[in-house]
């Protein structure tokens, strides 16, 4: 079973006159997974799609949804599968890929059937994001051994954090979609700060590894217009081009990052610094 949604784009003037219960209702995902079903956003921004897929007692089956008025999903688009559970297996026609948490699956453009599934008694939490294509590129994993990985932040500043970029041009070959996983180290809090923005692409952030009890506060908005929205463990937040997408929490976590626009390059930031937000 999938279960859809369409998320409209917001102009940034209007953002400013949200409330609590309309900044959720726009930009936080709350249900990603649940048993034997897949969830599924489809945002106007950049036309991306933001999803989760938990399998427990049966195979799932990636089918296409009507927005996308396609034969099937990935006709015209590609797709990025990072696990966020225990083992399980993504099969692309036939191709089988196993997936220990915090690897991650390219699936190229015109791929057909892809069934996901867990190998263990606690299932596999299958995040995925995809964008339009126009070429195909091939299917490849990505593990943390041939990811780019890359160390930042500093303790004083709560932010020491770990990078791993694994859907990336400098990893595998994609149309627009990016992918990467942010492991913040125990007792840092603060990701993505200093702040920035990317006019020439949109973000979606996908949190998890959150201890129970605890919360994540993310920052969003323009840099002299700033919102928050408190978000629990397994939920994600959509991104515009002109928001900055910030956080910090009551306790360390993990969260993913995912983007598509016009480029590719990672270093393609406009940086806010801490003292200039608002």
């Amino acid at each position: 079973m999938i279960n859809y949604s369409l998320r409209y784009s917001a102009h940034p003037e209007d953002v400013k006159s949200y409330d609590t219960e309309k900044l959720r209702a726009h930009f936080l995902i709350e249900t990603l997974f649940t048993t034997d079903e897949i969830n599924i956003v489809y945002s106007m921004y950049d036309r991306y799609i933001v999803g989760g897929i938990m399998p427990v007692k049966s195979t799932i089956k990636l089918d296409t949804i009507p927005y996308l008025k396609s034969e099937y999903f990935l006709e015209r688009r590609e797709l990025g599968v990072i696990n966020v559970g225990e083992k399980g297996i993504v099969s692309v026609d036939g191709e089988i890929f196993e997936l220990e948490k915090k690897e991650a699956l390219y699936i190229g453009k015109g791929a057909k059937e892809i069934l996901f599934s867990s190998t263990q008694k606690k299932p596999a939490l299958f995040y995925i994001n995809s964008a339009p294509a126009h070429s195909h590129f091939p299917n490849k994993k990505i593990t943390k051994e041939n990811a780019e990985i890359v160390h930042l932040g500093e303790e004083k500043f709560a932010n020491k954090r770990i990078i791993n970029k694994l859907i990336v041009n400098s990893v595998v070959t994609t149309c627009q979609l990016q992918m990467g996983l942010t492991e913040l180290l125990p007792g840092n809090v603060w990701n993505t700060m200093p702040a920035h923005t990317h006019s020439r692409r949109m973000e979606a952030y996908f949190y998890f590894d959150l201890e129970e009890g605890q919360t994540i506060a993310h920052f969003m908005g323009e840099p002299q217009q700033t919102r928050h929205i408190f978000m629990q463990n397994h939920q994600a937040v959509l991104s515009p081009e002109w928001s900055i997408h910030s956080g910090s929490a009551t306790s360390s976590y993990s969260f993913i990052w995912g983007m598509a626009g016009e480029n590719l390059d990672y270093g393609d930031m406009d940086i806010c610094a801490p003292n200039e937000l608002k």
